[in-house]
C-alpha cells in the first residue's frame, strides 16, 4: 500500500525542454511561482527530451538525478514545471518517497493561500475538488482498499468509492453557492444598466499591475505587491470622471500562460464580470522583456470566456523601470489605442481618465493588436 508523502517548503523544480519556445521565460516563471507559493528552492533540475515519459514523465535516469539530489539536499517536495497525469504523479511519488507536485497543483496552492473573499474561497475549493477528482479516478491505489474494523465497516463499497461520493456531493454544494452568488451579481450589473453606469474591467498578465493602477485611480486600498496572484477576488470602486459622469471599474484576476482549465471554470463567476464589461483596460508590464508572448496569453483566456471581441485599450505600465515617457497612442481612426504609464508614480494617470472619458462619449476604442514595441 502506498500513502502519499507528506509536503513541506523546501523543493527542487524539475524543468525540462521539450524544444518547444518560450523554455527559459517558463523557468524563470515557474521559480516565482515556487516563491509565490512559499516554497524555498534548494535546486533547480533541467534537461532535454523529445516527449514525456509516459510512466514517469521526466524518464528514469532524470528520476535518480532527481531522487540523488533529494538525499544531498534534504528537500521535501518536488515541482515539476509541467503538468502530470495522475499515473506519473502516483508513480514518481513511488519512486522519489516524497510529494511531487505539478504546475496546476501549485497555482491552486497559490490561490488557496490568496483567496480572502467567500466567494474567492468557494472557487478555489471548487477548483481545488475538480483537480482531486481526476486524481481520485486513477491516482491513489490506496484509497481502493476496503474499510475494516469495527465500527469501520462500509456499506458495502470501497473507500475510493465513498470518497469520490462525498467529493461528488460537495462540488455540488460549491456549485450552488456559487450560483447564488452570481445571481446576486445579475441583479448588481441590472441595477448598474439602469442607472446607465459604464462598467470597465481592468484585466493582463499576473504581476503587470493591475491592482497598482486600480489604487490609482481610485483612491482605494486593494492589495498590492509584487508578487503573482497577488489579487484574486475581484474588488469593483467607481471612478467620477469630470464633465462625464460616473463609471464602475474592477481589479480583476490576472492571468498566466496555460491557466488550468479548472480555474478557468471556478473563476467563471467572478470572470464574467469582465465579459460584461463596456470597456477592458487591458494592463500590460512594458519593463518585461517577454510582453508580447504576455499580450497573447492574455488574450487567449479572454477568448475562451468569451471576452476577446470586447472594446480595449493596452495599458503599457510601469515606464519609470524601462525608460518610457508618458503619452498615449491613436489608431488610424483616431481613437486611444494605447496609454503609457506609470501605476507606481502616477505618471501617466491621467491619460487613463480621459480614454474613459473618449469611450464614455461614444468613442470606442477598437481592439488592438499584438505588438507593442
Amino acid at each position: 500500500m502506498f500513502e502519499r508523502p507528506e509536503s513541506g517548503n523546501t523543493g527542487l523544480l524539475v524543468s525540462l525542454d521539450f524544444g518547444e519556445p518560450g523554455y527559459a521565460e517558463s523557468l524563470q516563471e515557474s521559480q516565482q511561482l515556487a516563491l509565490s507559493a512559499g516554497i524555498s528552492l534548494k535546486l533547480v533540475i533541467k534537461g532535454k527530451r523529445s516527449k514525456p515519459d509516459p510512466a514517469l514523465f521526466a524518464g528514469t535516469g532524470k528520476v535518480a538525478e532527481i531522487a540523488n539530489a533529494l538525499r544531498e539536499s534534504d528537500a521535501q517536495v518536488v515541482i515539476f514545471n509541467h503538468d502530470l497525469s495522475p499515473a506519473q504523479e502516483r508513480n514518481l511519488e513511488k519512486e522519489l518517497r516524497c510529494r511531487v507536485v505539478d504546475r496546476t497543483s501549485l497555482i491552486l496552492d497559490i490561490f488557496a493561500q490568496r483567496a480572502k473573499s467567500h466567494e474567492g474561497k468557494l472557487q478555489v475549493e471548487l477548483a481545488q475538488l475538480e483537480h482531486l477528482s481526476t486524481r481520485l479516478v486513477r491516482g491513489w491505489t490506496h484509497l481502493e482498499r476496503q474499510k475494516g474494523g469495527i465500527g469501520l465497516r462500509g456499506p458495502g463499497e470501497t473507500q475510493l468509492e465513498t470518497d469520490r461520493r462525498l467529493l461528488a456531493k460537495r462540488v455540488k454544494v460549491l456549485k450552488d453557492k456559487l450560483i447564488r452568488l452570481r445571481r446576486q451579481r445579475e441583479v448588481q450589473r441590472k441595477a448598474r444598466h439602469r442607472a446607465n453606469v459604464m462598467s470597465v474591467s481592468l484585466v493582463g498578465y499576473t504581476n503587470a499591475g493591475k491592482s497598482t493602477l486600480f489604487n490609482c485611480l481610485t483612491r482605494a486600498h486593494a492589495y498590492a505587491a509584487d508578487q503573482l496572484f497577488a489579487t484574486l477576488d475581484t474588488t469593483s470602486r467607481k471612478v467620477f470622471i469630470p464633465d462625464c459622469g460616473t463609471v464602475v471599474l474592477s481589479d480583476t484576476v490576472g492571468f498566466i500562460r496555460s491557466l488550468p482549465h479548472t480555474l478557468v471554470e471556478a473563476f467563471r463567476a467572478t470572470l464574467e464580470e469582465t465579459t460584461l464589461a463596456d470597456l477592458l483596460l487591458h494592463v500590460v508590464d512594458a519593463s518585461h522583456p517577454n510582453r508580447d508572448q504576455q499580450i497573447i496569453e492574455v488574450n487567449k483566456v479572454l477568448a475562451e470566456i468569451g471576452a476577446d471581441q470586447l472594446p480595449q485599450v493596452l495599458v503599457l505600465n510601469k515606464i519609470d523601470l524601462c525608460g518610457w515617457s508618458r503619452g498615449i497612442e491613436r489608431d488610424e481612426y483616431g481613437k486611444i489605442a494605447r496609454v503609457r504609464l506609470s501605476a507606481h508614480t502616477a505618471e501617466g494617470a491621467d491619460l487613463v481618465r480621459q480614454a474613459l472619458f473618449e469611450a464614455m462619449h461614444g468613442e470606442t476604442p477598437k481592439p488592438v493588436a499584438v505588438k507593442v514595441a
